[in-house]
């Protein structure tokens, strides 16, 4: 798959056009590529995390999915598109739903654009009442704003499907969000329903390379796990971060977000570029364009 996706992003021709390089995991990856060649960039991907569900994960998920299962919960919090793809595949050969035709109402909330992911079919997996449920999307694509949108908890119990971080320190993210929603009187319940693994040594090596061609114009993360990933091979390549903004001072590091830009700079990268509409790509890429000047 990664071999594949980087065919894809790598035919755009370079010419004269900004190049902007990022670290998302590949389940971004064609969408991002795809909005930075529109606006005018020549896209590079350098993934420094794999985030995907295993054998592990999918095991974990599967008692979640058991009949009358989700009848003991009020609602499932989803704070990645990977969490809810993995859910969905865990749940594919279900022979019966996981949540009764009758009861309160059942929230499903999502992130932004992750939501899109909450067709039809998924909720019909769910329940054979298609009623009972609630599509929630906060205005506010963070996980913060998540736990607003939800309201207080009152002791119910929500669901949270999150992933389990592998060769890297978690970051705070995910124990922040389920701080917040105990804080708002829920009781969440975590599951890990995939892994964030490292990419590996080398995966900043076609960063590093085009930072010392002097042709790396921004740089985009949009996790601060990605940023982790990122110094781990700078360090096993022989680099730091600040020895790559030398070979190349004209860069420029933007951030999907102020969750990331936190986490950028608390692992001691500083970010040029934040974007104030973070529910798609297209609102860091439009604070590129701000930068570069363009309309």
């Amino acid at each position: 798959m990664l071999a594949h996706l980087s065919s894809i992003i790598s035919m755009t021709p370079h010419g004269n056009k900004p190049t902007v390089a990022f670290t998302t995991p590949p389940n971004y990856a064609a969408r991002i590529s795809h909005i930075l060649s529109l606006n005018g960039y020549n896209p590079l991907w350098c993934p420094t995390l794999v985030v995907e569900p295993t054998p592990h994960t999918i095991s974990a998920l599967k008692p979640y999915l058991s009949p009358h299962t989700l009848d003991h919960f009020s609602a499932i919090a989803f704070t990645s598109r990977t969490a809810i793809q993995a859910f969905s595949d865990a749940a594919v050969n279900l022979t019966e739903p996981p949540l009764s035709p009758s009861g309160d109402t059942f929230t499903i909330a999502a992130l932004g654009k992750d939501s899109e992911l909450i067709d039809h079919t998924f909720v019909s997996k769910l329940c054979d009442n298609l009623e009972r449920i609630r599509v929630l999307v906060p205005a506010t694509a963070t996980p913060s704003g998540l736990v607003d949108s939800l309201g207080v908890g009152g002791g119910r119990r929500v669901l949270c499907p999150v992933p389990l971080v592998v060769e890297l320190k978690e970051p705070p993210v995910v124990p922040n969000f389920m701080r917040e929603l105990h804080g708002g009187g829920w009781v969440p319940v975590r599951v890990n329903a995939y892994e964030t693994r490292w990419a590996g040594p080398r995966c900043a090596e076609g960063i590093v390379k085009r930072a010392e061609e002097g042709r790396l114009d921004v740089l985009i993360f949009t996790s601060s796990a990605e940023v982790e990933g990122l110094l781990k091979s700078l360090k096993e390549l022989g680099l730091d971060f600040e020895r790559l903004k030398n070979m190349c001072p004209q860069l420029i590091v933007a951030s999907h977000g102020p969750v990331t830009k936190a986490g950028s700079e608390r692992l001691g990268v500083k970010v040029d570029v934040v974007s104030s509409k973070f529910d798609s790509f297209d609102g860091v890429v439009h604070s590129i364009n701000l930068t570069f000047g363009k309309n």
